[in-house]
């Protein structure tokens, strides 16, 4: 048998609102969704993963590069190394944790991951100009960050639900003259 025939034999196991992800989302269900049922539940079990990892990153970050540009240049410049480091180390988690055990989306690599990236940037946009305002107000780096999250949570989750791992219907591909993989 085959990887794709596994998939789909996979996904036919399971009633039909377990195998249909929001925004168009295809794919076998990801090991989490076969054991909790459910995938918004799963995906907000890796969101909350990802988010503990992300801000582990981030106070890395801030006890080692962030502390160094602090001393060597400024606060302001030390919250926004502290925030690329640990940006681009999360994002690069965050793809491999939805699209293994959420999603299990097939080929578009790079373009899910582009997508999935657009999505973190207007987070990192967000979370760039506020960050530095925070800071400057006298709010120590981690707590700043932690309440950052709060909002860029929010946007990640409607993002990727919507965007990010999205796959054409059925019905879009074969106008197209596409395979839906």
């Amino acid at each position: 048998m085959t990887d794709a025939e596994a998939s789909r034999s996979d996904a036919s196991a399971l009633p039909v609102e377990y195998t249909e992800a929001p925004g168009g989302m295809t794919g076998a269900p990801g090991p989490l969704l076969r054991l909790v049922r459910d995938r918004r539940i799963a995906f907000l079990l890796v969101g909350g993963a990802n988010t503990a990892i992300g801000f582990a990153f981030f106070v890395f970050f801030d006890l080692t590069v962030g502390a160094y540009v602090d001393e060597n240049v400024n606060r302001v410049a030390g919250s926004l190394a502290t925030l690329a480091c640990a940006h681009v180390l999360s994002v690069l988690c965050a793809f491999v944790l939805y699209r293994r055990f959420v999603f299990r989306v097939t080929g578009h690599v790079w373009r899910d991951l582009a997508r999935f990236e657009m999505v973190y940037l207007v987070s990192i946009g967000i979370n760039a100009v506020v960050l530095p305002v925070l800071v400057q107000f006298g709010i120590e780096r981690i707590l700043a960050q932690a309440m950052i999250l709060v909002v860029t949570t929010l946007i990640s989750y409607f993002g990727h639900q919507h965007f990010s791992f999205r796959r054409p219907e059925e019905s879009e591909a074969k106008s197209r003259g596409g395979e839906q993989s």
